[in-house]
């Protein structure tokens, strides 16, 4: 049995990857309908007509995200140079203390003409690879976007469809896995998305009081990373850092430092106990093979889909153990 569960899982995961372009919308859109449920029910319920409460929503939800988008590209490439530059002299100065002067970032600045010369038709392949990856992803986003209307205004006709497609006597059961499949990706979306907003007006308030350049847009950072556990906070913290460090200097950057474990710190005692109490608690051993799982299949997105997706999994057996316990009769 083990067996079987496995083979179909790894077929599952094969299918996903090989028709990605068609399996990431749709699973981008369902976690967006879990987070925008909410705000739509309260539409349809203030007495909006539904198509109309959709499209607002998916309005807000553009509006809102590229203007974090914007928020963030513009604060990085105004520290982009200074973050590079910050790096060169530290470079120097460890290649100094260890008398290596005239080595590391100083030969690769000075051998970089014959590099690109000897690499640019490699890097021209990549920069037209790169804007096809960047045209697929476009299109798989507004398809998301779409997808997100479509669920979000036919949400009411979603468990007349599964009870009609489910097998005879199955009906209560698939009924009951599915909304506590969905239950576990709303609870997860809606407390991850809580968790971020916090430790991004953290972290934001610490940079500004810092004087660190970009705070906004690294907090913005923080905010849309806070969606990979783990290793998102590690990456928007390091970039929080180098930005202080290349405009404020090495103490400011310890400091900032300190801001950014101080907000982990506070996500992991306080801030996920409380919040997330309620949604399918995984173990950080569990996440993180997720997290590498879903890398190995669809790269970032990957990262992004692989935790939610877990937790609807965890959803799913916990639904069909209770099921189980109940409907197995008592020892005698």
């Amino acid at each position: 049995m083990v067996l079987l569960v496995a083979g179909v899982g790894w077929v599952g995961v094969r299918l996903c990857g090989e028709l990605r372009t068609a399996v990431v919308p749709v699973l981008l859109a369902l976690l967006g309908t879990a987070l925008l449920g909410p705000l739509y029910r309260r539409m349809v319920a203030a007495g909006v007509q539904r198509s109309l409460a959709a499209g607002l929503t998916c309005v807000a939800v553009v509006a809102v995200v590229g203007g974090a988008l914007y928020i963030v590209v513009a604060a990085l490439i105004d520290t982009g140079d200074q973050i590079i530059a910050s790096l060169r002299q530290a470079a120097q100065s460890v290649a100094r203390h260890f008398g290596a002067a005239g080595t590391g970032l100083d030969d690769v600045a000075a051998n970089s003409r014959k590099l690109l010369e000897k690499f640019g038709g490699t890097a021209a392949s990549n920069v037209i690879s790169g804007v096809s990856v960047v045209g697929e992803g476009i299109a798989m986003a507004v398809l998301a976007l779409l997808l997100v209307f479509f669920f979000l205004r036919d949400s009411h006709r979603a468990v007349e469809v599964l009870r009609a497609v489910a097998p005879g006597g199955t009906a209560d059961t698939a009924e009951a896995v599915a909304r506590r499949a969905f239950t576990a990706v709303e609870g997860f979306m809606r407390g991850t998305t809580l968790i971020a907003l916090i430790d991004a007006v953290c972290i934001t308030v610490g940079l500004l009081v810092l004087r660190v350049p970009g705070a906004v847009g690294l907090g913005a950072l923080v905010f849309v990373f806070a969606y990979i556990p783990y290793l998102g906070a590690f990456v928007s913290g390091a970039v929080a850092v180098l930005v202080a460090l290349a405009d404020r200097g090495f103490v400011i950057a310890l400091w900032a430092l300190g801001v950014v474990l101080a907000v982990q710190v506070l996500e992991g005692h306080v801030l996920q106990p409380v919040i997330q109490s309620r949604t399918v608690q995984m173990h950080p051993a569990v996440v993180m093979l997720a997290i590498t799982a879903g890398a190995s299949v669809a790269g970032i997105l990957g990262m992004l889909l692989s935790v939610p997706l877990t937790a609807a999994a965890f959803g799913v057996a916990q639904e069909l153990r209770s099921r189980h316990e109940v409907s197995a009769p008592p020892d005698s």
